[in-house]
Protein backbone atom coordinates (compact mmCIF):
# COMPACT_ATOMS: atom_id res chain seq x y z
CA UNK A 1 0.00 0.00 0.00
CA UNK A 2 1.42 3.44 -0.87
CA UNK A 3 2.75 5.44 2.08
CA UNK A 4 0.13 8.21 1.58
CA UNK A 5 -2.67 5.63 1.73
CA UNK A 6 -1.20 4.10 4.88
CA UNK A 7 -0.99 7.49 6.54
CA UNK A 8 -4.55 8.30 5.45
CA UNK A 9 -5.88 5.04 6.82
CA UNK A 10 -4.03 5.58 10.09
CA UNK A 11 -5.42 9.10 10.40
CA UNK A 12 -8.94 7.83 9.78
CA UNK A 13 -8.52 5.14 12.42
CA UNK A 14 -7.22 7.70 14.91
CA UNK A 15 -10.12 10.05 14.18
CA UNK A 16 -12.64 7.25 14.56
CA UNK A 17 -10.99 6.16 17.79
CA UNK A 18 -11.05 9.73 19.11
CA UNK A 19 -14.73 10.05 18.20
CA UNK A 20 -15.51 6.79 20.00
CA UNK A 21 -13.56 7.91 23.03
CA UNK A 22 -15.32 11.26 23.09
CA UNK A 23 -18.69 9.55 22.79
CA UNK A 24 -17.79 7.00 25.42
CA UNK A 25 -16.94 9.85 27.80
CA UNK A 26 -20.55 11.01 27.86
CA UNK A 27 -22.85 9.92 30.70
CA UNK A 28 -24.81 6.74 30.01
CA UNK A 29 -28.18 6.00 31.63
CA UNK A 30 -30.04 2.72 31.42
CA UNK A 31 -33.78 3.08 30.91
CA UNK A 32 -36.42 0.37 30.89
CA UNK A 33 -36.03 0.09 27.12
CA UNK A 34 -32.31 0.59 26.53
CA UNK A 35 -29.26 2.69 27.32
CA UNK A 36 -28.78 6.30 26.23
CA UNK A 37 -25.60 8.33 26.14
CA UNK A 38 -25.88 12.05 26.85
CA UNK A 39 -23.53 15.00 26.71
CA UNK A 40 -22.14 17.37 29.29
CA UNK A 41 -22.92 20.90 28.13
CA UNK A 42 -21.99 23.89 30.26
CA UNK A 43 -21.65 21.64 33.28
CA UNK A 44 -25.08 20.02 32.87
CA UNK A 45 -25.83 16.52 31.60
CA UNK A 46 -28.18 16.69 28.63
CA UNK A 47 -30.03 13.81 26.97
CA UNK A 48 -32.04 14.73 23.85
CA UNK A 49 -34.53 12.95 21.64
CA UNK A 50 -35.08 9.82 23.71
CA UNK A 51 -38.23 7.84 22.93
CA UNK A 52 -40.88 7.62 25.63
CA UNK A 53 -43.28 5.93 23.18
CA UNK A 54 -43.18 3.92 20.01
CA UNK A 55 -43.79 5.41 16.58
CA UNK A 56 -47.46 6.26 16.00
CA UNK A 57 -47.30 5.90 12.21
CA UNK A 58 -49.46 3.52 10.21
CA UNK A 59 -51.67 1.34 12.38
CA UNK A 60 -50.58 3.40 15.41
CA UNK A 61 -52.18 6.57 14.04
CA UNK A 62 -55.16 7.68 16.17
CA UNK A 63 -54.43 4.89 18.65
CA UNK A 64 -53.23 5.14 22.29
CA UNK A 65 -49.44 5.29 22.55
CA UNK A 66 -47.38 2.20 23.22
CA UNK A 67 -44.07 1.96 25.11
CA UNK A 68 -40.97 2.33 22.97
CA UNK A 69 -39.37 -0.71 21.39
CA UNK A 70 -36.46 -2.14 23.43
CA UNK A 71 -33.02 -1.81 21.87
CA UNK A 72 -29.55 -3.22 22.46
CA UNK A 73 -26.32 -1.34 22.83
CA UNK A 74 -26.05 2.39 23.60
CA UNK A 75 -27.81 5.11 21.63
CA UNK A 76 -26.48 8.65 21.48
CA UNK A 77 -29.03 11.17 22.77
CA UNK A 78 -27.36 14.22 21.28
CA UNK A 79 -30.07 15.67 19.01
CA UNK A 80 -33.68 16.70 19.56
CA UNK A 81 -36.02 14.14 18.05
CA UNK A 82 -38.76 14.51 15.48
CA UNK A 83 -41.71 16.78 16.20
CA UNK A 84 -45.34 16.12 15.45
CA UNK A 85 -46.51 17.06 11.93
CA UNK A 86 -47.70 20.68 11.87
CA UNK A 87 -47.54 23.84 9.83
CA UNK A 88 -44.07 25.28 9.47
CA UNK A 89 -44.01 28.57 11.38
CA UNK A 90 -42.74 30.36 14.44
CA UNK A 91 -43.83 27.62 16.84
CA UNK A 92 -42.38 24.68 14.93
CA UNK A 93 -38.74 23.84 15.40
CA UNK A 94 -36.24 23.06 12.62
CA UNK A 95 -36.33 19.34 13.43
CA UNK A 96 -37.96 16.80 11.08
CA UNK A 97 -41.69 16.18 11.36
CA UNK A 98 -42.92 12.63 11.61
CA UNK A 99 -45.24 10.37 13.55
CA UNK A 100 -42.21 9.00 15.42
CA UNK A 101 -42.51 12.09 17.61
CA UNK A 102 -42.96 10.79 21.18
CA UNK A 103 -39.63 12.17 22.39
CA UNK A 104 -38.30 13.42 25.71
CA UNK A 105 -35.31 15.60 26.58
CA UNK A 106 -33.69 15.65 30.03
CA UNK A 107 -31.35 18.14 31.73
CA UNK A 108 -29.82 17.00 35.03
CA UNK A 109 -26.99 18.07 37.34
CA UNK A 110 -25.87 14.43 37.56
CA UNK A 111 -27.25 11.07 36.56
CA UNK A 112 -24.89 9.02 38.68
CA UNK A 113 -24.78 10.49 42.18
CA UNK A 114 -27.78 8.65 43.64
CA UNK A 115 -29.63 11.90 44.40
CA UNK A 116 -33.40 12.23 44.10
CA UNK A 117 -34.19 15.71 42.82
CA UNK A 118 -37.56 17.30 42.01
CA UNK A 119 -38.64 16.69 38.42
CA UNK A 120 -40.03 19.53 36.29
CA UNK A 121 -41.86 18.11 33.25
CA UNK A 122 -42.64 20.86 30.72
CA UNK A 123 -45.48 20.77 28.19
CA UNK A 124 -44.78 23.23 25.36
CA UNK A 125 -47.15 25.88 24.06
CA UNK A 126 -48.85 26.17 20.70
CA UNK A 127 -52.41 25.33 21.57
CA UNK A 128 -53.21 21.75 20.65
CA UNK A 129 -51.99 22.56 17.15
CA UNK A 130 -48.28 23.29 17.04
CA UNK A 131 -45.02 23.64 18.94
CA UNK A 132 -41.99 21.66 20.05
CA UNK A 133 -40.15 20.89 23.27
CA UNK A 134 -36.91 21.86 21.54
CA UNK A 135 -37.42 25.64 21.63
CA UNK A 136 -34.30 27.44 22.88
CA UNK A 137 -36.52 29.26 25.40
CA UNK A 138 -37.14 25.91 27.11
CA UNK A 139 -33.48 25.02 27.53
CA UNK A 140 -33.15 23.64 31.06
CA UNK A 141 -29.52 24.48 31.78
CA UNK A 142 -30.01 27.58 33.91
CA UNK A 143 -32.88 26.15 35.96
CA UNK A 144 -30.95 22.96 36.67
CA UNK A 145 -27.99 24.99 37.85
CA UNK A 146 -30.08 27.43 39.86
CA UNK A 147 -32.39 24.97 41.54
CA UNK A 148 -30.84 21.47 41.65
CA UNK A 149 -33.74 19.91 39.72
CA UNK A 150 -34.16 17.53 36.79
CA UNK A 151 -35.95 19.27 33.92
CA UNK A 152 -37.68 17.50 31.02
CA UNK A 153 -39.40 18.70 27.85
CA UNK A 154 -41.40 16.54 25.45
CA UNK A 155 -43.00 16.34 22.03
CA UNK A 156 -46.43 14.74 21.69
CA UNK A 157 -49.12 14.37 19.05
CA UNK A 158 -51.06 17.50 18.18
CA UNK A 159 -53.85 18.68 15.86
CA UNK A 160 -55.50 15.95 13.79
CA UNK A 161 -52.82 13.41 14.72
CA UNK A 162 -53.63 13.79 18.40
CA UNK A 163 -57.34 14.59 18.55
CA UNK A 164 -59.28 13.10 15.62
CA UNK A 165 -62.40 11.46 17.05
CA UNK A 166 -63.24 8.36 15.02
CA UNK A 167 -65.29 6.64 17.71
CA UNK A 168 -68.60 7.42 16.02
CA UNK A 169 -67.42 5.85 12.77
CA UNK A 170 -65.20 2.93 13.81
CA UNK A 171 -66.59 1.89 17.18
CA UNK A 172 -64.97 0.80 20.46
CA UNK A 173 -61.50 0.12 19.02
CA UNK A 174 -61.22 3.87 18.39
CA UNK A 175 -63.04 4.96 21.54
CA UNK A 176 -60.12 7.18 22.65
CA UNK A 177 -58.92 8.29 19.22
CA UNK A 178 -60.06 11.84 19.93
CA UNK A 179 -57.76 12.14 22.94
CA UNK A 180 -54.58 10.24 22.05
CA UNK A 181 -52.62 13.50 22.28
CA UNK A 182 -53.62 13.66 25.93
CA UNK A 183 -52.73 9.97 26.35
CA UNK A 184 -49.24 10.82 25.03
CA UNK A 185 -48.83 13.13 28.05
CA UNK A 186 -49.86 10.22 30.26
CA UNK A 187 -47.30 7.96 28.55
CA UNK A 188 -44.60 10.61 29.10
CA UNK A 189 -45.44 10.81 32.80
CA UNK A 190 -45.30 7.00 33.03
CA UNK A 191 -41.87 7.05 31.36
CA UNK A 192 -40.68 9.65 33.84
CA UNK A 193 -41.98 7.63 36.78
CA UNK A 194 -40.27 4.49 35.46
CA UNK A 195 -36.94 5.97 34.43
CA UNK A 196 -36.20 9.35 35.99
CA UNK A 197 -34.37 7.93 39.01
CA UNK A 198 -31.57 6.94 36.65
CA UNK A 199 -31.20 10.61 35.71
CA UNK A 200 -31.01 11.79 39.32
CA UNK A 201 -34.73 12.61 39.64
CA UNK A 202 -37.36 11.69 42.20
CA UNK A 203 -40.29 9.75 40.68
CA UNK A 204 -42.34 10.70 43.73
CA UNK A 205 -41.92 14.45 43.18
CA UNK A 206 -43.02 15.32 39.65
CA UNK A 207 -44.28 18.78 38.70
CA UNK A 208 -46.03 19.22 35.34
CA UNK A 209 -46.15 22.73 33.97
CA UNK A 210 -46.82 24.55 30.74
CA UNK A 211 -47.70 27.87 29.17
CA UNK A 212 -50.45 28.66 26.67
CA UNK A 213 -51.22 25.31 25.00
CA UNK A 214 -48.95 23.74 27.60
CA UNK A 215 -51.13 25.17 30.34
CA UNK A 216 -54.12 23.64 28.58
CA UNK A 217 -52.34 20.28 28.62
CA UNK A 218 -51.69 20.60 32.35
CA UNK A 219 -55.36 21.45 32.86
CA UNK A 220 -56.60 18.31 31.11
CA UNK A 221 -54.12 16.22 33.11
CA UNK A 222 -55.72 17.53 36.31
CA UNK A 223 -59.08 16.35 34.93
CA UNK A 224 -58.26 13.19 32.96
CA UNK A 225 -58.73 9.76 34.48
CA UNK A 226 -55.47 8.20 33.25
CA UNK A 227 -53.22 11.01 34.53
CA UNK A 228 -54.43 10.69 38.11
CA UNK A 229 -51.55 9.85 40.45
CA UNK A 230 -48.78 10.35 37.88
CA UNK A 231 -47.86 13.89 38.98
CA UNK A 232 -47.71 15.70 42.29
CA UNK A 233 -48.19 19.40 41.45
CA UNK A 234 -48.87 21.55 38.42
CA UNK A 235 -48.51 25.07 37.01
CA UNK A 236 -51.05 26.43 34.51
CA UNK A 237 -49.63 29.47 32.72
CA UNK A 238 -51.96 31.41 30.43
CA UNK A 239 -53.87 28.28 29.49
CA UNK A 240 -56.80 27.45 31.79
CA UNK A 241 -58.78 25.01 29.64
CA UNK A 242 -62.06 24.76 31.53
CA UNK A 243 -64.22 23.10 28.87
CA UNK A 244 -63.46 20.61 26.12
CA UNK A 245 -65.24 19.78 22.88
CA UNK A 246 -68.52 17.96 22.90
CA UNK A 247 -68.92 14.75 20.92
CA UNK A 248 -71.00 16.65 18.41
CA UNK A 249 -68.26 19.23 17.82
CA UNK A 250 -65.51 16.64 17.44
CA UNK A 251 -67.65 14.49 15.14
CA UNK A 252 -68.39 17.51 12.93
CA UNK A 253 -64.66 18.14 12.46
CA UNK A 254 -64.01 14.51 11.56
CA UNK A 255 -66.92 14.49 9.10
CA UNK A 256 -65.52 17.61 7.44
CA UNK A 257 -62.08 16.00 7.23
CA UNK A 258 -63.50 12.86 5.59
CA UNK A 259 -65.35 15.00 3.05
CA UNK A 260 -62.23 17.02 2.33
CA UNK A 261 -60.29 13.82 1.62
CA UNK A 262 -63.18 12.15 -0.25
CA UNK A 263 -63.28 9.22 2.18
CA UNK A 264 -66.55 7.41 2.79
CA UNK A 265 -67.32 7.54 6.56
CA UNK A 266 -67.86 3.77 6.43
CA UNK A 267 -64.21 3.50 5.41
CA UNK A 268 -62.89 6.02 7.94
CA UNK A 269 -60.02 3.68 8.84
CA UNK A 270 -58.49 4.77 5.53
CA UNK A 271 -57.40 7.94 7.36
CA UNK A 272 -54.58 5.86 8.83
CA UNK A 273 -53.09 5.49 5.34
CA UNK A 274 -53.38 9.10 4.17
CA UNK A 275 -49.87 10.51 3.66
CA UNK A 276 -48.73 12.66 6.57
CA UNK A 277 -48.38 15.93 4.65
CA UNK A 278 -51.71 15.48 2.89
CA UNK A 279 -53.49 14.87 6.20
CA UNK A 280 -51.80 17.92 7.75
CA UNK A 281 -52.86 20.16 4.89
CA UNK A 282 -56.43 18.85 4.92
CA UNK A 283 -56.91 19.41 8.64
CA UNK A 284 -55.65 22.99 8.35
CA UNK A 285 -58.32 23.69 5.75
CA UNK A 286 -60.98 22.03 7.89
CA UNK A 287 -60.24 23.97 11.06
CA UNK A 288 -59.93 27.19 9.09
CA UNK A 289 -63.47 26.71 7.83
CA UNK A 290 -64.87 25.49 11.15
CA UNK A 291 -63.28 28.18 13.32
CA UNK A 292 -62.22 25.63 15.93
CA UNK A 293 -59.57 22.95 16.08
CA UNK A 294 -58.86 19.32 16.84
CA UNK A 295 -58.41 19.15 20.61
CA UNK A 296 -59.52 17.12 23.68
CA UNK A 297 -63.16 16.10 23.79
CA UNK A 298 -65.75 14.40 25.94
CA UNK A 299 -65.04 10.84 24.89
CA UNK A 300 -66.78 9.24 27.87
CA UNK A 301 -63.56 7.43 28.82
CA UNK A 302 -60.79 9.90 29.70
CA UNK A 303 -63.24 12.79 30.08
CA UNK A 304 -66.81 12.21 31.21
CA UNK A 305 -67.27 15.87 32.22
CA UNK A 306 -65.66 19.18 31.38
CA UNK A 307 -62.39 19.75 33.28
CA UNK A 308 -63.50 22.66 35.50
CA UNK A 309 -67.12 23.42 34.60
CA UNK A 310 -69.31 23.25 36.58
CA UNK A 311 -66.80 22.06 39.20
CA UNK A 312 -63.09 21.47 39.66
CA UNK A 313 -62.11 17.79 39.47
CA UNK A 314 -62.38 16.25 42.94
CA UNK A 315 -59.69 13.60 42.43
CA UNK A 316 -56.94 16.24 42.06
CA UNK A 317 -58.39 18.78 44.52
CA UNK A 318 -55.45 18.44 46.90
CA UNK A 319 -52.77 18.40 44.20
CA UNK A 320 -51.02 21.80 44.54
CA UNK A 321 -51.52 24.19 41.65
CA UNK A 322 -50.17 27.59 40.59
CA UNK A 323 -52.32 29.35 38.00
CA UNK A 324 -51.95 32.73 36.34
CA UNK A 325 -51.72 34.93 33.28
CA UNK A 326 -50.05 37.98 31.80
CA UNK A 327 -51.92 41.27 32.09
CA UNK A 328 -52.09 42.02 28.36
CA UNK A 329 -52.12 38.50 26.89
CA UNK A 330 -53.64 39.37 23.52
CA UNK A 331 -51.10 42.10 22.82
CA UNK A 332 -49.15 39.17 21.35
CA UNK A 333 -51.84 37.64 19.14
CA UNK A 334 -53.63 40.89 18.23
CA UNK A 335 -50.68 43.23 18.46
CA UNK A 336 -49.76 42.73 14.82
CA UNK A 337 -53.24 43.59 13.52
CA UNK A 338 -52.97 46.56 11.12
CA UNK A 339 -53.91 49.80 12.84
CA UNK A 340 -54.36 48.32 16.31
CA UNK A 341 -51.68 50.49 17.91
CA UNK A 342 -53.06 53.65 16.30
CA UNK A 343 -56.71 53.20 17.32
CA UNK A 344 -58.59 56.02 19.02
CA UNK A 345 -61.56 55.80 21.39
CA UNK A 346 -64.00 55.32 18.52
CA UNK A 347 -61.81 52.56 17.12
CA UNK A 348 -61.66 50.94 20.55
CA UNK A 349 -65.44 50.81 20.71
CA UNK A 350 -65.69 49.30 17.23
CA UNK A 351 -63.12 46.59 17.95
CA UNK A 352 -64.62 45.69 21.32
CA UNK A 353 -68.07 45.34 19.77
CA UNK A 354 -66.68 42.40 17.79
CA UNK A 355 -65.86 40.46 20.97
CA UNK A 356 -68.73 41.37 23.32
CA UNK A 357 -72.30 42.64 23.13
CA UNK A 358 -72.33 46.23 21.92
CA UNK A 359 -74.42 47.18 24.96
CA UNK A 360 -71.51 46.17 27.24
CA UNK A 361 -68.80 48.19 25.52
CA UNK A 362 -69.15 51.53 27.30
CA UNK A 363 -69.32 49.88 30.71
CA UNK A 364 -66.26 47.76 29.95
CA UNK A 365 -64.24 50.82 28.99
CA UNK A 366 -65.37 52.70 32.10
CA UNK A 367 -64.51 49.80 34.44
CA UNK A 368 -61.11 49.06 32.97
CA UNK A 369 -60.20 52.73 32.55
CA UNK A 370 -60.86 53.31 36.25
CA UNK A 371 -57.98 51.02 37.22
CA UNK A 372 -55.68 52.40 34.50
CA UNK A 373 -56.61 56.10 34.08
CA UNK A 374 -53.65 56.86 31.84
CA UNK A 375 -54.20 53.77 29.67
CA UNK A 376 -54.31 54.36 25.93
CA UNK A 377 -57.02 52.95 23.68
CA UNK A 378 -54.74 50.10 22.54
CA UNK A 379 -53.93 49.17 26.14
CA UNK A 380 -57.61 49.15 27.08
CA UNK A 381 -58.31 46.91 24.08
CA UNK A 382 -55.62 44.41 25.08
CA UNK A 383 -56.64 44.42 28.75
CA UNK A 384 -60.35 43.92 28.13
CA UNK A 385 -59.94 41.22 25.48
CA UNK A 386 -57.30 39.45 27.58
CA UNK A 387 -59.69 39.30 30.50
CA UNK A 388 -62.39 37.88 28.27
CA UNK A 389 -60.20 35.19 26.72
CA UNK A 390 -57.59 34.28 29.36
CA UNK A 391 -57.89 35.97 32.73
CA UNK A 392 -61.57 35.19 33.27
CA UNK A 393 -60.80 31.47 32.75
CA UNK A 394 -57.81 31.51 35.10
CA UNK A 395 -59.86 33.28 37.77
CA UNK A 396 -62.65 30.71 37.41
CA UNK A 397 -60.11 27.90 37.76
CA UNK A 398 -58.82 29.33 41.04
CA UNK A 399 -62.36 29.96 42.26
CA UNK A 400 -63.55 26.43 41.45
CA UNK A 401 -60.63 24.95 43.39
CA UNK A 402 -61.29 27.29 46.32
CA UNK A 403 -64.96 26.30 46.36
CA UNK A 404 -64.00 22.63 46.42
CA UNK A 405 -61.18 22.89 48.97
CA UNK A 406 -62.43 25.58 51.33
CA UNK A 407 -59.76 27.05 53.61
CA UNK A 408 -57.33 24.22 52.82
CA UNK A 409 -56.87 25.21 49.18
CA UNK A 410 -53.43 24.43 47.70
CA UNK A 411 -53.83 26.96 44.87
CA UNK A 412 -51.78 30.10 44.25
CA UNK A 413 -52.69 32.78 41.71
CA UNK A 414 -50.44 35.28 39.90
CA UNK A 415 -50.38 37.82 37.11
CA UNK A 416 -47.37 39.12 35.17
CA UNK A 417 -47.66 42.91 35.19
CA UNK A 418 -44.08 43.80 34.17
CA UNK A 419 -44.14 45.84 30.98
CA UNK A 420 -41.58 44.97 28.36
CA UNK A 421 -39.60 47.77 26.68
CA UNK A 422 -39.67 45.87 23.36
CA UNK A 423 -41.23 47.81 20.43
CA UNK A 424 -41.30 50.94 22.51
CA UNK A 425 -43.39 49.21 25.17
CA UNK A 426 -46.48 48.85 23.01
CA UNK A 427 -46.85 45.10 23.72
CA UNK A 428 -47.11 45.80 27.49
CA UNK A 429 -47.21 42.47 29.44
CA UNK A 430 -48.00 40.20 26.53
CA UNK A 431 -48.65 36.48 26.13
CA UNK A 432 -45.44 34.43 26.60
CA UNK A 433 -43.62 37.25 28.37
CA UNK A 434 -43.30 34.98 31.41
CA UNK A 435 -41.24 32.32 29.59
CA UNK A 436 -37.78 33.95 29.71
CA UNK A 437 -38.19 34.64 33.43
CA UNK A 438 -39.49 31.34 34.80
CA UNK A 439 -36.95 29.46 32.66
CA UNK A 440 -34.19 31.91 33.71
CA UNK A 441 -33.43 32.36 29.99
CA UNK A 442 -33.64 36.13 29.52
CA UNK A 443 -30.69 36.12 27.14
CA UNK A 444 -32.59 33.68 24.88
CA UNK A 445 -35.88 35.60 25.10
CA UNK A 446 -34.88 39.15 24.26
CA UNK A 447 -37.74 39.43 21.74
CA UNK A 448 -40.03 39.41 24.79
CA UNK A 449 -37.88 41.15 27.38
CA UNK A 450 -35.33 43.32 25.60
CA UNK A 451 -31.69 42.99 26.66
CA UNK A 452 -30.81 41.80 30.18
CA UNK A 453 -31.20 44.58 32.73
CA UNK A 454 -31.58 45.00 36.49
CA UNK A 455 -35.37 44.75 36.01
CA UNK A 456 -35.17 41.49 34.04
CA UNK A 457 -32.86 40.08 36.71
CA UNK A 458 -35.46 40.87 39.39
CA UNK A 459 -38.13 39.19 37.27
CA UNK A 460 -36.02 36.08 36.68
CA UNK A 461 -35.06 35.82 40.34
CA UNK A 462 -38.65 36.13 41.52
CA UNK A 463 -40.32 33.89 38.92
CA UNK A 464 -37.66 31.20 38.50
CA UNK A 465 -37.33 31.14 42.28
CA UNK A 466 -41.08 30.63 42.73
CA UNK A 467 -41.26 27.83 40.14
CA UNK A 468 -38.29 26.07 41.73
CA UNK A 469 -39.68 26.44 45.25
CA UNK A 470 -42.96 24.97 44.01
CA UNK A 471 -41.12 22.06 42.40
CA UNK A 472 -39.25 21.32 45.62
CA UNK A 473 -42.00 21.81 48.21
CA UNK A 474 -45.36 22.31 46.50
CA UNK A 475 -45.40 25.92 47.74
CA UNK A 476 -44.09 28.83 45.57
CA UNK A 477 -42.97 31.04 48.45
CA UNK A 478 -39.28 31.93 48.61
CA UNK A 479 -37.22 34.83 50.02
CA UNK A 480 -37.22 36.76 46.73
CA UNK A 481 -40.95 37.60 46.81
CA UNK A 482 -43.43 38.93 49.38
CA UNK A 483 -45.34 36.29 51.38
CA UNK A 484 -47.77 34.65 48.94
CA UNK A 485 -50.90 33.14 50.56
CA UNK A 486 -52.97 30.46 48.85
CA UNK A 487 -56.04 31.66 46.99
CA UNK A 488 -59.32 32.01 48.85
CA UNK A 489 -62.67 33.60 48.05
CA UNK A 490 -62.45 36.21 50.80
CA UNK A 491 -59.13 37.96 50.20
CA UNK A 492 -58.32 36.62 46.69
CA UNK A 493 -54.54 37.18 46.94
CA UNK A 494 -52.70 37.57 43.64
CA UNK A 495 -48.92 37.77 43.22
CA UNK A 496 -48.13 40.50 40.71
CA UNK A 497 -44.82 39.67 39.10
CA UNK A 498 -43.19 43.00 38.41
CA UNK A 499 -39.89 44.66 39.30
CA UNK A 500 -40.30 44.47 42.25
CA UNK A 501 -43.02 41.82 42.76
CA UNK A 502 -46.09 42.76 44.81
CA UNK A 503 -48.82 40.86 46.61
CA UNK A 504 -52.31 42.38 46.31
CA UNK A 505 -55.69 41.17 47.52
CA UNK A 506 -58.36 41.11 44.81
CA UNK A 507 -56.45 43.72 42.76
CA UNK A 508 -58.85 43.54 39.80
CA UNK A 509 -62.12 43.36 41.69
CA UNK A 510 -64.19 45.56 39.41
CA UNK A 511 -62.83 43.93 36.27
CA UNK A 512 -63.52 40.51 37.77
CA UNK A 513 -67.09 41.42 38.69
CA UNK A 514 -67.75 42.89 35.25
CA UNK A 515 -66.54 39.69 33.54
CA UNK A 516 -68.73 37.43 35.67
CA UNK A 517 -71.57 37.99 33.20
CA UNK A 518 -69.73 35.91 30.59
CA UNK A 519 -69.36 32.17 30.28
CA UNK A 520 -65.88 30.66 30.07
CA UNK A 521 -64.40 30.53 26.60
CA UNK A 522 -62.71 27.76 24.67
CA UNK A 523 -59.79 28.73 22.45
CA UNK A 524 -60.35 29.10 18.72
CA UNK A 525 -58.18 27.72 15.97
CA UNK A 526 -54.80 29.38 15.48
CA UNK A 527 -55.55 32.36 17.69
CA UNK A 528 -55.26 31.56 21.37
CA UNK A 529 -52.56 29.22 22.60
Amino acid sequence: MPRRAVLGAAAAMLAAGAARAQGAAGPVVETAHGRYRGQVIDGVQVFKGMRYGASTAGAGRFMPPKPPEPFAGVRDAFEFGDQTPQARGGLAGPQPMSEDCLRINVWTPSSGDGRRRPVMLWFHGGGFEAGSGASPLYDGTNMVKRGDVVLCTINSRLNVFGFCDLSGFLGPEFAQSGNVGYLDLVRAMQWVRENIAGFGGDPNNIMIYGQSGGGRKVTVCFAGREANGLFHKGVVQSGSHLIVQTKEQSRALTEALLRRLSIDPRNARALQQVPQEQLSAAQREVIGAAGYRFEPNLDGVSFTAHPFIPNAPAHTAKVPMVVGTAQHELAAQLGSTPGVHEMDEAGLRRRLAASMPASDVDEAIRVFKASTPSGSAPEMFFKITSWRSYIRNATLMAEKRAQLNGPDNPTWMYQVTWRSPVEGGRRFAQHSSDLPFMFDNVARGSRFTGPPSPATQVMADSMAGAWLAFAHRGDPNHPGIPPWPAYDLKDRPVMQFDAPPRLANDPYRNERLFMERYSPVRATASREG
